[in-house]
């Protein structure tokens, strides 16, 4: 990589984690493309030479969000699939899953992205699509992997995908939305449940 490159990629880092920042702080619609640049220290030009607009630009910090964190899960939901102690791998993901989500920044970005619903239905969309249709397209192909083995009595992966994530997620996400994101205990103690009660539901052994 030539010189100019490397310092063209580090503006274009510098443009988003400074974009990143004023959003999370100051809402899509209270962010000028003029701060952007003031605080990355580089010229509005510079910002409109890597992002064609405000738009493009708060899409990339989603995308890379995405790939920060829901890329990495998915590599954990796959594994499960093959797993050899059902019981015991479903919960760390139950945790897991916890932790992936409730992250500071991701809860604030989805907070901002359901702000922004109205305007950039677009955006909402494709972000819905990734982050949480995919996680239950990934779940309900791991479940379907499972009930092929005979560890799960699964009739509709889909559904199945649905019932442990609100298992898991409904309560501590929503606290987290509206109020504050609960004790990592309270989290481990959510997952836990959530997972024990999709077990009840749907382990071939009863367990």
């Amino acid at each position: 990589m030539t010189e100019e490159l490397t310092r063209s990629a580090r503006k274009h880092q510098s443009i988003l984690g400074a974009a990143a920042e004023l959003f999370l702080a100051k809402g899509y619609q209270g962010t000028s493309m003029d701060e952007v640049a003031a605080k990355a220290a580089v010229s509005k030009q510079t910002v409109y030479k890597h992002f064609a607009d405000k738009e493009t630009l708060f899409g990339e910090i989603i995308q890379g969000t995405l790939e920060r964190v829901a890329e990495p899960f998915g590599e954990e939901i796959r594994s499960l699939a093959e797993t050899t102690d059902l019981a015991h791998d479903l919960h760390a993901l139950a945790r897991q899953y916890l932790v992936a989500v409730l992250q500071p920044q991701v809860v604030q970005l989805r907070r901002l992205i359901i702000g922004e619903s109205g305007r950039l239905p677009a955006l909402t969309r494709g972000y819905y699509d990734r982050a949480i249709g995919g996680t239950l397209t990934r779940l309900a192909d791991c479940f379907a992997r499972l009930a092929e083995r005979g560890l799960l009595a699964v009739d509709d992966p889909r559904l199945a995908a649905g019932h442990f994530a609100f298992l898991v997620l409904g309560q501590p996400l929503d606290e987290a939305m509206f109020a504050d994101t609960p004790a990592p205990r309270e989290l481990e103690r959510f997952a836990d449940a959530g997972a024990r009660v999709f077990l009840a539901a749907y382990d071939v052994s009863g367990r």
